[in-house]
């Protein structure tokens, strides 16, 4: 290390072979995941022809990371803010519009301070496109380790998760504030905290932001936005003090909405606060300067594919960390759950009791501790009324329900020593992708759960959704109970 001068860069190279990249590679449509693209033959000097030969290759300026000079001076501003230890704990808040690179710049951000810093604190409030979760949580994560890939590489279990249940807020955003503030009391403001928030800004969405930084109270914001494209107002003291949220009033504000949640309108402000100075923290401006920046049409992986990627991902963890044959997920043993050990809740839409287990069956359900004792006089499922505000401890699919033993099947990476704690199951509108149910390998005879011949006229039936990004038949879910 001694003959490097601080200029040079020493790239450690390891092969990607790990129990989850190898399950991802057993599913047909991901098979060429990893291969690099056939691009025209170039002039290498052999330099280049070495790294070529690892497969670090030149890449044409609309792929690679492109930071701009703002970018550059906003992650300088940071970084010393960081590691100044005289001016308090920074708490970094980014946002921005769709497709301008808010991941990318905190996946910087990060591994930039953990140059300098034992470990960085992490809060995903976007439930769309989470870093180190399946989608649709909130969640907080100490990062001690480089963020080096895309999310479905580094799937962890986070210090403090709630499990959302959607992939949007917007059908109830009382309920997302109530969950941003239960995760953000577990921050303990020892070391820097880095806030990731939607790309919802518009309408409602900016108003619900204006909401989240009155809550978190950051010391600086990061505003990403594209030059010629304002998406956003300036988030500046001044604007969000005077500026009513969607939940909380500006200075001039007379009367906000009412909040029946569990403990949001805890924070809102008080008649003296409402007339007190503007919120102090330093707005930082960052322009991305990369091809189709702002456009959120144009990003170059589907939303919904990188969803599907996170969770195959967390599924990965299934499979034994010994090198030999992937194992389909129908050929694992399932926990069996009794009824009345947990409760169940449906979040994102209104199901008969009389439905509830047809819902559940072949579903992404949240495993969950609520801190209520489980009573039940029968050995029936236990329903919920409403949804809890609760730690989330993993995810699991129900491979069936045993109407006869009163019985949950559920597969699990969570262990058994967490499954102890877990009483709740939620299920959400997030479903388990597709190729999972498509591609069950081994299977003799009809697919379980799948078929393309389906009379679309039922009440409650309908096609899964095809994705132009891979190539697949239009299959329907066909639930029973065998």
């Amino acid at each position: 290390m001694a003959r490097f001068s601080p200029e040079c860069a020493v790239v450690l190279l390891e092969h990607l072979d790990t129990p989850v990249t190898r399950f991802l590679l057993s599913h047909p449509p991901l098979s060429r995941l990893f291969e690099p693209q056939k691009k025209e033959e170039t002039s290498f000097t052999p330099e280049d022809a070495v790294l070529a030969s690892v497969g670090i290759v030149k890449c044409s300026p609309d792929r690679g990371l492109l930071v701009s000079e703002s970018m550059f001076l906003a992650l300088e501003e940071l970084i010393q803010a960081c590691c100044a230890e005289d001016e308090g704990v920074p708490l970094v808040l980014v946002c921005g519009p769709k497709n301008t690179g808010k991941s990318t710049f905190n996946r910087y951000l990060i591994n930039l301070l953990l140059n300098r810093l034992p470990s960085v604190e992490y809060m995903e409030c976007d439930i769309g496109q989470t870093e180190f979760t399946p989608p649709g949580c909130v969640s907080l994560s100490n990062v001690t380790e480089p963020i080096l890939g895309p999310p479905f590489t580094h799937q962890q279990t986070p210090r403090k998760m709630v499990y959302y249940g959607q992939t949007s807020c917007e059908q109830d955003t009382e309920r997302y504030l109530d969950v941003v503030k239960y995760v953000f009391s577990s921050y303990k403001k020892e070391v820097p905290l880095v806030v990731n928030t939607m790309g919802w800004v518009k309408g409602e969405g900016l108003l619900l932001l204006i909401d989240i930084i009155r809550l978190l109270s950051p010391s600086h914001i990061v505003q990403m936005d594209v030059y010629d494209w304002k998406a956003m107002a300036p988030l500046t003291p001044q604007y969000v003090h005077l500026t009513p949220g969607l939940y909380t009033k500006g200075k001039q504000q007379g009367k906000c909405k009412q909040m029946g949640g569990s403990g949001a309108e805890n924070w809102k402000p008080s008649e003296e606060e409402g007339d007190a100075s503007a919120p102090e923290y330093k707005l930082l401006y960052v322009h991305p300067e990369f091809p189709r920046a702002g456009v959120a049409g144009e990003a170059r992986v589907h939303s919904g594919i990188l969803r599907d990627m996170s969770i195959l991902g967390y599924l990965g963890q299934l499979q034994s960390p010994d090198i030999g044959a992937v194992l389909p997920l129908h050929s694992l043993v399932p926990y069996q759950v009794p009824f009345n050990a947990v409760a169940l809740r449906v979040i994102h839409t209104d199901v008969a009791p009389t439905n509830i287990m047809y819902a559940v069956n072949a579903g992404w359900v949240g495993l969950c501790r609520i801190p209520d004792e489980i009573r039940c006089q029968t050995d029936g499922p236990v329903l919920l009324m409403q949804t809890p505000v609760c730690d989330c401890l993993g995810f699991g699919i129900v491979r069936g329900v045993e109407m006869e033993k009163k019985l949950y099947h559920i597969l699990t990476p969570v262990p058994p020593e967490n499954l102890r704690a877990v009483n709740c199951l939620l299920l959400g509108s997030i479903a388990i992708p597709n190729c999972v149910l498509v591609g069950q390998q081994g299977v003799e005879g009809e697919i379980p759960y799948v078929t393309s011949d389906y009379n679309y006229s039922i009440l409650g039936s309908g096609k899964l959704k095809k994705k132009k990004h891979f190539k697949r038949r239009e299959y329907a879910f066909e639930c029973d109970y065998t």
